[in-house]
């Protein structure tokens, strides 16, 4: 039996209807896909984990032989877990869009290796892909960091150090230098200092169960040893802040709280709280720090969508000329 007109038009309307929002789905579903690097799997370093993959942008300008800027992201996960896949969409395709290229690496995890493992297999990418800058069609002379959380730590820890260049090394990548342009991080530590974290944050982040395996900590007296208080202090990036230190953009998204007794192992490790340290040592040295936070943005939901875009925007003005 044929349909009334009227309930013709309608079923063509709603075809209509559908095929418009599968259209629009679709466009928003590839406008979320990771494009696939240029280069997977390079390697810097002897161990397993000493890759990154590349992403190689179109050089801004008049010039396709150009060199690009790039940024080095570093994944988080505690440096217990995690993988140079998880950097995030939205900043690799805005940082590509906008001439910038971006390498995703891996390193050692804490069970592979203590501090200061993962922070010198984050400099000896830099260092690797300075050595090969022309190869792979990068600027040396505009190379940032990011990260989140244990990634950001690496990030701010390499930017603040004093240069690990060794200029009368055997092997040439190690004489490269590991200096940054900026870094622009995701949930930063200041420092991963129990005894800092515990007096700055409060309730019971200093017990965050990452630590101990960062620090080669067996069980908790461990934390008197002179060796193991030695690296408390050396794998903070507060502690190595000096003038000519390169700007910094910070993010962060756990509430701005305080913390008491009752909170859970671990809460705060993300707090905001470090970033509001590091910009009270950074500003007086005449370094840029920029702090961003969840409820700056009326838009909560898609407040780290927006975080990030002020992130490479922030990016864009101080690696490309």
């Amino acid at each position: 039996m044929s349909r009334h007109p009227r309930f013709r038009r309608l079923a063509t309307l709603g075809a209509m209807s559908l095929f418009v929002l599968i259209a629009l789905q679709a466009r928003q579903f590839a406008e979320l896909v990771r494009p696939h690097p240029d280069i997977s799997d390079i390697r810097y370093g002897p161990h397993e984990r000493n890759v990154f993959d590349l992403w190689k942008a179109k050089p801004m300008g008049d010039d396709p032989n150009r060199p690009t800027p790039l940024l080095v992201f570093f994944h988080g996960g505690g440096f217990r877990q995690g993988d140079k896949k998880s950097v995030p969409i939205r900043l690799l395709t805005d940082c590509l869009k906008h001439g910038i290229s971006v390498a995703s690496a891996n390193y050692r995890l804490s069970h592979q290796a203590i501090y200061p493992a993962a922070m010198l297999d984050g400099a000896r990418a830099v260092q690797y892909i300075r050595s090969r800058a022309k190869e792979l069609g990068i600027d040396p002379k505009h190379i940032a960091a990011s990260g989140d959380s244990a990634g950001a730590g690496i990030s701010l820890w390499l930017g603040f150090h004093d240069d690990l260049a060794d200029p009368k090394s055997d092997d040439p990548i190690n004489r490269q230098s590991t200096r940054l342009a900026c870094m622009a991080v995701n949930g930063a530590q200041a420092s991963y200092d129990p005894r800092y974290i515990q007096k700055l944050i409060g309730g019971r982040a200093h017990e965050h169960p990452a630590l101990p395996p960062f620090f080669g900590m067996s069980k908790p007296e461990d934390a008197n040893k002179p060796e193991v208080q030695k690296r408390f202090e050396e794998s903070s990036p507060i502690n190595h802040i000096s003038k000519g230190d390169p700007p910094a953009f910070l993010m962060y998204a756990e509430p701005k709280g305080p913390l008491g007794l009752e909170a859970r192992i671990g809460e705060g490790i993300h707090h905001p709280k470090f970033g509001e340290a590091l910009k009270a040592k950074l500003e007086p040295l005449g370094i840029e720090c920029y702090i961003r936070h969840r409820d700056d943005y009326p838009d909560k939901q898609n407040a780290q969508d927006h975080m990030w875009d002020e992130a490479v925007d922030f990016l864009i003005a101080r690696l490309r000329d």
